[in-house]
């Protein structure tokens, strides 16, 4: 499926296919129990794609997950919300290459004039086939520790100044639950924004690969980006592969959730 990013209006002429499958991925059930997308069912980032400890989920969590979405190998799936670069970065990991991102989340269907819902679908379990995924699109933490000295690959730090000069761990300066605050050794520092605009679509190209090169995050290069769940991540790696072409682009899924709360990581402040 060549189409990655889609509009609200592709999305609103298929919600009635029984082959598409509307997510909306965030942080908290707020907003998706306030009002969703007709149809859509919720992921939460912090409860589905990771573990109370925030470490990743494997892939038989991931096809758990399928199942009880509803999902099948042939579903096409539809991403919205706070954070659908992720789900889609995961999915793509996966092997299931079915699946969208809608531009502009929730802002961008209210504008459109969608209609929102507070019903919650009832979903059957659909058994869920794995397909072959791409292991290349996820770094683990012991690959990521011999990626610091490989000349042949960059690390970039999306987070805020904040959080890369560790001032904060949490993007929120939220003080619960903190680890260790700082940055991976000889990581680059690339804030998410300078890649992306607020209505999270991407900036100018040749703005976005000025900034890249000059940070070394070249496409002859392996560019592992990372943040703090995995979102802001995935946004940056997003662009890099889908809008930039980059060859070779992966996503540290621990991020900084997993990395400044284990104790013996290395540590840059």
């Amino acid at each position: 499926m060549e189409k990655v990013l889609v509009d609200p209006r592709w999305v609103a002429e298929r919600l009635d296919d029984p082959g598409v499958r509307v997510i909306e991925v965030d942080v908290s059930p707020a907003n998706y129990d306030d009002g969703h997308i007709p149809g859509a069912i919720l992921w939460d980032a912090y409860k589905d794609l990771r573990h109370p400890d925030y470490t990743p989920m494997d892939r038989d969590e991931l096809d758990a997950l399928l199942e009880r979405s509803g999902v099948g190998p042939d579903t096409t799936i539809v991403l919205y919300g706070y954070a659908p670069h992720l789900g889609h970065w995961l999915l793509d990991h996966h092997g299931h290459d079915r699946a969208v991102v809608m531009e502009g989340g929730r802002e961008a269907w209210e504008d459109s004039g969608g209609e929102w819902t507070t019903e919650v679908p009832q979903l059957a379990p659909s058994g869920y086939e794995r397909r072959v995924g791409r292991d290349d699109l996820i770094v683990d933490r012991e690959e990521l520790e011999r990626l610091i000295d490989d000349d042949a690959a960059v690390i970039v730090d999306v987070r805020s100044p904040e959080e890369f000069s560790g001032e904060r761990f949490w993007p929120s300066g939220a003080t619960e639950d903190v680890g260790r605050a700082g940055h991976i050794p000889g990581a680059v520092h690339i804030p998410v924004e300078v890649i992306r605009d607020q209505g999270a679509g991407a900036r100018d190209p040749d703005e976005i690969r000025r900034v890249l090169t000059a940070a070394g995050a070249t496409p002859d290069r392996r560019v592992v980006t990372y943040c703090t769940i995995g979102n802001r991540a995935s946004q940056v790696s997003f662009v890099l592969k889908h809008e930039l072409d980059y060859p070779d682009v992966a996503v540290y899924y621990g991020s900084w959730s997993e990395w400044g709360h284990l104790p013996d990581t290395p540590v840059e402040a």
